[in-house]
């Protein structure tokens, strides 16, 4: 077993080293630098790039840009917060905060960190 393992470890190390195994690296890698590149100058990919700075910079962007900036800063997102805020510091919010450790620490173990 030991003189098995070592002949296919000498063979693995030899083909690792080899000058064809360095060759058919080399010419993936240019193939796929070449495809890469190709995919970057192709008509679809402009086409693409061209559609999404549209969207960006167009008046439907703008406007749902704005749409999520009236929606942040409005009444209605500041009283959820709110609430969030208050679950979070309520009783309640506090004794579902211990269940959730106490059912972690049943599952892992108090001194396991990890879930």
């Amino acid at each position: 077993m030991e003189q098995l393992l070592s002949k296919w470890w000498a063979r693995l190390t030899a083909w690792m080293h080899s000058p064809e195994r360095s060759e058919q690296a080399s010419e993936m890698t240019h193939k796929a630098k070449a495809a890469l590149h190709d995919v970057r100058e192709s008509d679809t990919a402009r086409k693409a790039e061209s559609a999404l700075r549209d969207l960006r910079d167009g008046e439907a962007g703008r406007k749902a840009e704005a749409a999520l900036h009236d929606l942040r800063d409005s009444d209605a997102a500041r009283k959820a917060k709110s609430a969030l805020r208050d679950l979070r510091n309520s009783d309640a919010g506090r004794k579902a905060k211990a269940a959730l450790h106490d059912l972690k620490d049943s599952v892992t173990g108090p001194d396991d960190t990890k879930y």
